[in-house]
């Protein structure tokens, strides 16, 4: 059956199509003859009882530089003009982004939101993942300068990173001198109010960082990420380069362990990140991305795999 898709997320004037997931995932919608919307969390308006967003019809075409098409502008009612919302929109993950969840959760006894907008909120990527502590590198989240430096001779070589960023922005590797952390740490404390993230530096980093897809807790796919030369860095987004893999038996443990609790929690797309075949870093739930990469090596379809995860769940709740 036809959906009424809206999909809050960035300008797609500004999307890289070659690489971007929800772009992905939106052309999966459309070859299901699904009708799309985009809007963006700012134009979100709550208004007696009923939440709205200024959005556009939108089509879309795999072509560089003509990708989309803008059509009729509507207000929209999310919970009663569309069936699915698509939370989609990049970190940072602030107080802009929680607002849009609290507005979200107002329609989900009406509306299907993907991933559930109450779990991304509380569960923020670098910091549920402490509850799988037994899978992760040594961990500290501190604005303590000193607390910093104790932990990394302690740990010797360590990263730094800030606690909500995205993308492999504002990464650094402190050697074994601890030359930097000082300031560094001076500057995060100056740039953000929250705590900061040091983890024990993992050597196997250069061999690449996995990317483990999950579709409703089960695994999807992954890709290895390959830092570029130089960099400790494996992002896509920050240079680093995509190749075929297969999970570790470790690997398959921690998403076995991850899975009944994100089914559980509503997050229907989530893509973790393993450095060395063991090391758990990150818990991607805000708008996670490595789709178009997992497929081209592959040869899967994790869009369609998305799409008939929301089908199945969206009949679930007109036969309950």
């Amino acid at each position: 059956m036809p959906l009424r898709v809206a999909v809050q997320m960035d300008p797609l004037e500004q999307i890289n199509i070659s690489g971007d997931s929800t772009f992905a995932i939106m052309l999966g919608a459309q070859a299901r003859g699904h009708t799309l919307y985009h809007y963006l969390a700012e134009d979100l308006t709550y208004q007696d009882g009923r939440l709205y967003a200024g959005a556009h019809e939108v089509s879309l075409q795999p072509v560089p530089g003509d990708h989309f098409k803008l059509g009729e502008f509507k207000i929209l009612d999310l919970g009663k003009d569309v069936d699915v919302v698509l939370m989609r929109q990049d970190p940072p993950f602030d107080l802009g982004y929680i607002t849009a969840t609290h507005l979200l959760e107002r329609i989900q006894h009406e509306t299907l939101v993907v991933n559930d907008p109450g779990a991304v909120r509380n569960s923020p990527e670098k910091v549920w993942v402490l509850d799988f502590a037994r899978y992760m590198p040594p961990t500290m989240i501190t604005r303590s300068i000193g607390a910093a430096k104790h932990f990394a001779a302690e740990h010797g070589e360590v990263v730094i990173k800030p606690l909500h960023g995205n993308a492999g922005k504002a990464v650094f590797k402190i050697g074994r001198d601890g030359a930097n952390l000082a300031p560094l740490m001076e500057l995060f404390n100056a740039t953000y109010r929250e705590p900061h993230v040091l983890q024990g530096f993992l050597p196997e980093v250069s061999d690449g960082d996995k990317r483990i897809v999950l579709i409703d807790g089960e695994v999807a796919g992954a890709i290895n990420r390959r830092p570029a030369k130089g960099d400790i860095r494996s992002n896509l987004a920050a240079g680093g380069t995509a190749e075929a893999t297969e999970l570790t038996e470790t690997e398959q443990e921690i998403c076995d362990a991850l899975g009944p609790e994100l089914k559980r929690r509503g997050l229907l797309f989530v893509g973790i990140d393993v450095i060395g075949g063991r090391w758990l870093t990150e818990i991607n739930i805000t708008s996670p991305t490595g789709i178009v990469a997992i497929d081209k090596f592959n040869g899967t379809d994790t869009s369609g795999r998305i799409w008939d995860a929301i089908e199945a769940k969206l009949e679930d709740r007109r036969t309950a």
